[in-house]
């Protein structure tokens, strides 16, 4: 009999193994080469994530980079704060990047988020033409960038992206297990 975490571990794993990240050399555009440099932007991630648990919000950081890797954006989970279930770092990033590049259209951005997009996340994302999208933490319930959804490469949408899964995995899942133990 098969359980339900096996099923999902296989699936984690089938993602790992074809995703690019785990050779540790990555096919993105000339700048982000390495994981080392995927972990510098990840650890900014987290620190936003960190300011979401302050505040008593899902600790959800994301930041948004250019093609010369200047860090454009960054937010983290506001929904309880400003009282909108669409308040999520993703959107919030996404906002910010679209009124700093004075375009909605955010083509040859990167953007690092310490936990796998929800699907309305992973919409905006799409709609945003982002080239990149890395994440640390797959979201097992509603993660729609391979977990339970792969949003990201359906070929009947119209933009698709490159999705690099598990950076610093362990510390983006460690701190959302803090966060819900801490609440319960």
């Amino acid at each position: 009999m098969i359980t339900k975490e096996s099923r999902y571990q296989r699936k984690i794993n089938k993602i790992r193994k074809n995703s690019t990240i785990f050779g540790w050399m990555l096919p993105l555009r000339q700048g982000i080469q390495d994981r080392g440099d995927l972990s510098r932007f990840m650890r900014e991630a987290v620190s936003e994530a960190k300011k979401a648990w302050l505040a008593g919000e899902v600790p959800v950081g994301a930041i948004l980079i250019d093609q010369s890797n200047k860090i454009v954006a960054r937010a983290h989970n506001r929904c309880i704060l400003d009282n909108d279930p669409t308040a999520h770092a993703e959107i919030l990033v996404i906002r910010q990047g679209a009124k700093v590049r004075s375009n909605y259209r955010l083509n040859g951005m990167t953007m690092v988020v310490t936990v796998e997009p929800c699907p309305m996340c992973m919409g905006a994302i799409i709609n945003a033409r982002l080239d990149t999208l890395v994440f640390g933490a797959f979201d097992e319930k509603s993660g729609a960038a391979g977990s339970v959804y792969n949003l990201s490469d359906d070929r009947r949408l119209n933009h698709q992206l490159t999705v690099i899964p598990g950076v610093m995995e362990k510390e983006c899942r460690q701190l959302m297990q803090g966060f819900f133990r801490e609440r319960r």
